[in-house]
């Protein structure tokens, strides 16, 4: 994580998002702009947050550590979205993993801030109650996604996702690097079975398997494929 001085751009996001509109009094002397790079995590579960952060730009992942120390992909991010909405209230440790797939920019406003200047604010407070409620029917939302979709669509959303960056920057060759032992951990699947899905894909020649990689021959099917899932 690297703090930005870049004034300009901070206040291009404060006012692309009207972030400034979601408390009673002007709180933009207190917000900062951070940038997060691939493969760095904005908060860890268990872990505590200094910083409530808005995430204005980029794409991350969210997965929950389970008690067993198994992992479960949750969602993708790559709009804007409020972090550490419970944690700067009650003083709680994150309950989930946020790791940057893509180079993320967030602003940030302390916690000490927040409790300080906002704690009592109606207006900051029914921005938060909104987020919650959101998050809880998105939380259902993905619970049945992984219980019901067939993996074939999981991991065709997970390979978009994973390969973003490529598609917005135009490369002709798009291709997916993914770690597949962690994929399939976060796709609550066997490797083995993680494998046999990767060759099916490749026998409708959606994508297609190259040294340690798998390269996308048909964007198209593939988004048809993954649909809107873990969005």
């Amino acid at each position: 994580m690297r703090k930005v001085i870049n004034k300009e751009k901070l206040d291009f996001y404060i006012s692309k998002f009207n972030i400034n509109e979601i408390f009673s009094s002007d709180m933009s002397q207190y917000m900062e702009l951070f940038l997060f790079q691939k493969g760095e995590y904005i908060c860890k579960t268990d872990e505590r947050l200094e910083y409530l952060f808005f995430f204005v730009e980029g794409r991350a992942k969210v997965y929950s550590t389970l008690s067993n120390g198994k992992s479960l992909l949750l969602c993708f991010y790559r709009s804007f979205k409020v972090l550490g909405d419970v944690e700067c209230l009650y003083y709680e440790t994150a309950n989930s993993n946020v790791q940057i797939i893509e180079d993320t920019y967030c602003i940030g406003i302390s916690f000490h801030n927040i409790r300080k200047f906002a704690r009592d604010d109606s207006k900051f407070l029914r921005y938060v109650c909104d987020s919650l409620g959101e998050k809880l029917i998105r939380l259902s939302k993905y619970s049945s996604i992984n219980l019901l979709y067939p993996l074939e669509n999981r991991l065709a959303s997970y390979i978009l996702a994973d390969t973003s960056n490529s598609m917005y920057a135009g490369e002709k060759s798009i291709v997916f690097e993914g770690n597949l032992s962690e994929v399939a951990e976060l796709l609550g699947t066997s490797y083995r079975h993680l494998l046999r899905t990767l060759n099916n894909l490749c026998t409708q020649r959606l994508i297609k398997k190259n040294l340690q990689a798998y390269e996308i021959l048909d964007l198209e099917k593939l988004r048809k494929l993954a649909g809107d899932l873990y969005e």
